[in-house]
């Protein structure tokens, strides 16, 4: 693929995923304002919050491996469409939802039918430029991070003049445009697999068995987990946190809207550099560094007197956090042959997705028995865990791979 091609495809994909995670991110902080507007029973009000939030995560946790295992038969530019397209479906219904069931169905089928980020990610990493397969993902990962910056700003001042259900539309019809432009600008230079490929495609089963039987890919996605755990459990405790500190609700609204913002902007400055470093660097110290610098700016967190003082930690986390995610998509990515890696990718995510669910259920489940601070150091921990995951299980012999019981395989995984 000539360098001018590859540009337009980044570009596109950029776009892509920046404006499906702006109209997610757009809609997320809304959620319990928008409930209360379709009604339903009042006691039940934060019960419906919770099924909301959770509903994407379990129908991508089932749909993911699916969709990336269709990707490896008929080429990968067609799931970033179908993702994109989904997506702006599900925001469209959501726009005409009447009551709680009706949200809650639209969010399972977000869920069930985007996955722009994992659907983005086969295809750069399938199409990036040889040597550059690490700063693709790590760019890629930076229109997330903008995405996560600009919508809830966005959402909050256009929802107070336009109302939720215009602003869900304006955010479907947005993410339509772009999985037309994915359609009409996207270019797959090597297609679709050939039939004597597809032949030796695996099964998603058999996919999954190859990943786990092969250690340094193993110990990459359970290292995700646990910074998936960790993020997600520290989202769960975060707003109560920055209350307790300034005893103010109004205030501590403010000041978690403010360090939301510095650590996402850290995120998207530093993205593109990491990626680069896992071209030229060991992926594995990279992860190792990143993941304690998270640990350690989270635990000191702790003893911050002020929220003011969470400014410089909540940059350096973002900063750090920034090389997880693409660090784990991009060792998938390189150990994956090409006719399987969709649906390597899609399980990744899977797994990425259940340490998401496990991280909010073990912040929420914390919370109701500890200490704002104990919480706090335990998600800090998650991170420190996730570093030395992936730094003591060395590879060793030829490659890092052994076999599960009754379980063989022919082919190498190149």
């Amino acid at each position: 693929m000539d360098g001018h091609m590859w540009k337009r495809n980044f570009v596109t994909l950029w776009s892509g995923q920046f404006i499906s995670t702006a109209g997610l991110t757009v809609m997320v902080p809304l959620l319990p304002f928008y409930l209360g507007e379709l009604g339903g029973q009042a006691h039940f009000q934060h019960g419906w919050m919770g099924l909301c939030l959770a509903a994407p995560a379990i129908t991508m946790f089932i749909f993911s491996p699916i969709w990336g295992r269709i990707g490896d038969r008929i080429g990968r530019k067609m799931m970033v469409v179908r993702a994109l397209l989904g997506l702006a479906f599900s925001l469209l219904l959501m726009g005409f939802a009447q009551t709680p069931w009706q949200l809650f169905l639209c969010r399972l089928l977000q869920g069930a039918f985007g996955g722009v980020v994992d659907a983005s990610a086969a295809f750069a990493s399938s199409e990036a430029p040889q040597g550059k397969n690490g700063k693709t993902l790590g760019s890629l990962h930076s229109a997330t991070a903008a995405g996560s910056f600009v919508g809830p700003l966005m959402g909050g001042i256009l929802a107070d003049f336009y109302g939720y259900r215009t602003l869900f539309m304006a955010m479907a019809i947005l993410t339509g445009l772009s999985s037309c432009l994915a359609a009409c600008l996207l270019r797959e230079s090597k297609g679709a697999p050939s039939s004597a490929q597809e032949a030796r495609c695996d099964s998603i089963f058999t996919a999954f068995l190859s990943l786990v039987q092969t250690k340094e890919t193993l110990v990459f996605i359970l290292a995700g987990i646990c910074v998936q755990s960790g993020i997600y459990g520290l989202t769960v405790i975060f707003a109560p946190y920055v209350q307790s500190m300034t005893g103010d609700a109004n205030h501590a609204a403010t000041w978690v809207g403010i360090l939301q913002a510095v650590t996402w902007l850290s995120t998207m400055v530093a993205s593109p550099w990491w990626g680069k470093q896992n071209d030229h660097k060991p992926v594995r110290m990279n992860f190792f560094v990143a993941a304690l610098g998270c640990g350690v700016s989270i635990w000191l967190q702790m003893l911050s007197p002020s929220a003011v003082w969470l400014i410089p930690l909540r940059m350096v986390q973002g900063l750090c956090f920034a090389a997880l995610l693409p660090s784990v998509y991009f060792q998938v990515s390189r150990s994956s042959r090409h006719q399987d890696r969709g649906t390597n990718i899609g399980l990744t995510n899977s797994c990425l997705v259940g340490g998401q669910i496990l991280g909010s259920l073990f912040g929420a489940g914390l919370t109701s028995v500890l200490p704002l601070p104990t919480v706090l150091f335990c998600m800090g921990s998650l991170f420190v865990l996730g570093a030395c995951v992936v730094v003591i299980n060395k590879p060793t012999g030829s490659g890092g791979s052994f076999h599960l019981p009754f379980f063989s395989r022919n082919d190498q995984v190149s």
